[in-house]
C-alpha cells in the first residue's frame, strides 16, 4: 500500500491536471476558432497554441509517470521506459521555449528600444515567431531523443527486455544514467530559464517605471491603465516563481530516481511540477482580455443551459 502522503500528493496532482488539462484545452480551443473566424492568426495566439497544446501532453505523461512508478508493470520494459522518458523530456523542454518566447514577444513590444538591433528585431517578430517555434521543438528533440540510447540503470533489465528494480542501485547516488539525465535536462532548460528570467526582469521593471509615472500625473482618481499594469507585473511574478519552482522540483524527481525512499521529497516534488502548468494556464486566461472574455461567455452559456435543462425536469 501507498504512504499517505504519496496518496495525498498523487490526489492533488490529479487535480491540478485536470484543472490544467481544462484550461490548456480551453485556450488551444479558443484560439483556433478564433484563427479559422477570422482566417489568421496573431504571433501571441500562435505561441499560445502552440504553448497550451504542448502543456497538455506534459501534463498526461506526468500522471503517466505516477502510474508507471507505482502501478504499471508495462512501464518496466526497457524500450516503453525510454520512450516514455523521451517524450517527457521534449514535451517539458518544448513547453518551457514556448512559455520563454511569450514573454520575450511581451518584452519586443511594450519596451521601448531605440538601438538599431533591437528596433529591427521589434519589426520582424511576427515573421520570426514560427521560425522560433520550429526551431524550438528541433532543440528539444536533439534534447531529449538521446535518452533512447541510455539504459535506466535503476532497473536491471533481462533479456526478454523487462526491467525490475535493482535493489543495489540505490548503493550509488549519482549513476551514469542519472548523470545524462541530468545533463539533458540542463542542457535543454539552461537557455530558456536564462531567457525567462531576463525577459521578465526587463518586463517588470519597465511596467514599474511606467506606473509610477502614471501615478504622478493621476492624483484625483484611478487610472484603469495603472490597474492593468499592476496585474500584468504579479502575473509576471507569478509565472516567475512557478518557472523557478518547477524547475526545483523536476530536477529533485530526477535525483529522486536514485533516492526513492525520500517519499516527502517525492511527494512534494510532484505536486510542484503538476502546478506550474495548471497555474499558469489559469493566470494566462485571467490577464488575456480575449480569453477572460471567451471564458464568461462560456460560463454564461453553461449557466443557460443548466437553468434550462432544470427548468425541463421541473416542467
Amino acid at each position: 500500500m501507498l504512504p499517505p502522503v504519496l496518496i495525498i500528493s498523487i490526489s492533488t496532482v490529479a487535480i491540478e491536471v485536470v484543472a490544467g488539462v481544462l484550461g490548456n484545452g480551453f485556450i488551444t480551443a479558443v484560439n483556433i476558432i478564433n484563427w479559422i473566424k477570422s482566417k489568421k492568426i496573431s504571433s501571441a495566439d500562435m505561441i499560445l497554441i502552440f504553448l497550451s497544446t504542448s502543456r497538455f501532453i506534459l501534463q498526461m505523461t506526468i500522471l503517466m509517470h505516477i502510474h508507471s512508478l507505482y502501478f504499471a508493470d508495462e512501464f518496466k520494459l526497457a524500450p516503453v521506459y525510454k520512450a516514455f522518458g523521451a517524450v517527457w523530456m521534449f514535451v517539458n523542454h518544448a513547453s518551457l521555449w514556448f512559455s520563454t518566447w511569450l514573454y520575450v514577444l511581451y518584452c519586443v513590444k511594450i519596451i521601448n528600444v531605440t538601438q538599431w538591433l533591437l528596433l529591427q528585431i521589434k519589426l520582424r517578430i511576427a515573421g520570426m515567431v514560427p521560425w522560433l517555434l520550429l526551431g524550438s521543438l528541433v532543440i528539444s528533440s536533439v534534447t531529449s531523443l538521446p535518452l533512447l540510447w541510455i539504459t535506466p540503470s535503476t532497473y536491471l533489465c533481462s533479456s526478454t527486455g523487462n526491467c525490475r528494480e535493482n535493489s543495489t542501485a540505490h548503493i550509488t547516488d549519482w549513476d551514469s544514467s542519472h548523470l545524462y539525465l541530468l545533463l539533458l535536462y540542463f542542457v535543454g532548460c539552461f537557455f530558456p530559464l536564462v531567457l525567462s528570467v531576463v525577459t521578465s526582469a526587463l518586463l517588470i521593471t519597465s511596467l514599474w517605471k511606467h506606473t509610477k509615472k502614471m501615478q504622478c500625473y493621476v492624483d484625483t482618481f484611478r487610472d484603469p491603465l495603472i490597474d492593468v499594469h499592476l496585474t500584468a507585473i504579479k502575473s509576471i511574478i507569478s509565472f516567475l516563481i512557478l518557472y523557478l519552482s518547477s524547475f526545483a522540483a523536476q530536477i529533485l524527481l530526477i535525483l529522486s530516481t536514485s533516492q526513492s525512499k525520500d517519499v516527502v521529497k517525492v511527494a512534494v516534488s510532484l505536486v510542484v511540477a503538476g502546478a506550474y502548468p495548471s497555474i499558469h494556464s489559469i493566470i494566462l486566461i485571467i490577464v488575456n482580455s480575449k480569453l477572460k472574455l471567451a471564458f464568461r461567455m462560456f460560463c454564461q452559456h453553461l449557466k443557460c443551459c443548466l437553468e434550462n435543462r432544470i427548468l425541463c425536469l421541473i416542467l
